[in-house]
């Protein structure tokens, strides 16, 4: 065998499959309307803006590239928090509601190679790696719809096989997200339990910042 034939004992073998990118797509955008106006990205919690606690979740359980759509004082969320090392994009839209942030989240992974995209809100802070890692591992191919259920009813996170990308985009209008596309794929869509180590509740108006610590 030549020098240039030759293989080390620990180089993997040439058709080891390489594992699939599951891309962390976070929606921050939201301007917090029954909160006074207060951005949901810069709520205070344990000492630091919300929307750095829904990044760390994301990479803790093995989601990345991590994006992040911002919308409500974009500016300020820039420049409060650290996202560093995440792709951030603004949505222009982002009082159309969910499904605007949605569709520009999605934009953003085109050509990143991404097989899925695991959507999370940055308003649940009792969702945590665990359960994101969970339906993270659900993922089997670019096809795969997967979501986060709490006692057997659908939440968050969602994850979307890259397959499904662009009809979500036609379908994703005002606030009902991608619930077009579940609904008409409810056949098809994997719920993995995570009630016992997740608890999903939104921060949406005064009462619910005491959840926040």
């Amino acid at each position: 065998m030549s020098a240039a034939e030759h293989t080390s004992p620990s180089a993997p073998p040439v058709n080891a499959a390489a594992p699939p990118v599951i891309a962390g797509l976070l929606l921050a955008a939201g301007g917090g309307r029954r909160l006074g106006g207060r951005p949901k990205a810069l709520l205070p919690y344990r000492g630091r803006p919300l929307v750095e606690n829904a990044v760390r979740v994301l990479r803790e359980a093995g989601c990345g590239p991590v994006h992040v759509v911002l919308g409500a004082s974009a500016a300020e969320v820039r420049e409060r928090a650290d996202l560093a090392g995440c792709v951030v994009v603004d949505n222009p839209d982002w009082a159309e509601g969910m499904g605007s942030s949605l569709r520009v989240g999605l934009a953003s992974l085109a050509g990143t190679g991404a097989g899925a995209a695991l959507v999370s809100l940055v308003d649940q802070p009792g969702i945590g790696p665990a359960a994101v890692a969970r339906v993270r591992a659900a993922y089997r191919s670019p096809a795969s719809l997967v979501a986060a259920a709490y006692d057997g009813e659908r939440g968050h996170p969602v994850l979307f096989g890259a397959d499904r990308w662009a009809d979500i985009t036609a379908t994703a209008t005002g606030d009902q997200g991608a619930r077009v596309h579940l609904k008409n794929h409810s056949d098809e869509l994997i719920l993995v339990e995570c009630g016992d180590v997740a608890a999903a509740f939104d921060i949406d108006t005064p009462p619910d910042l005491a959840r926040l610590g």
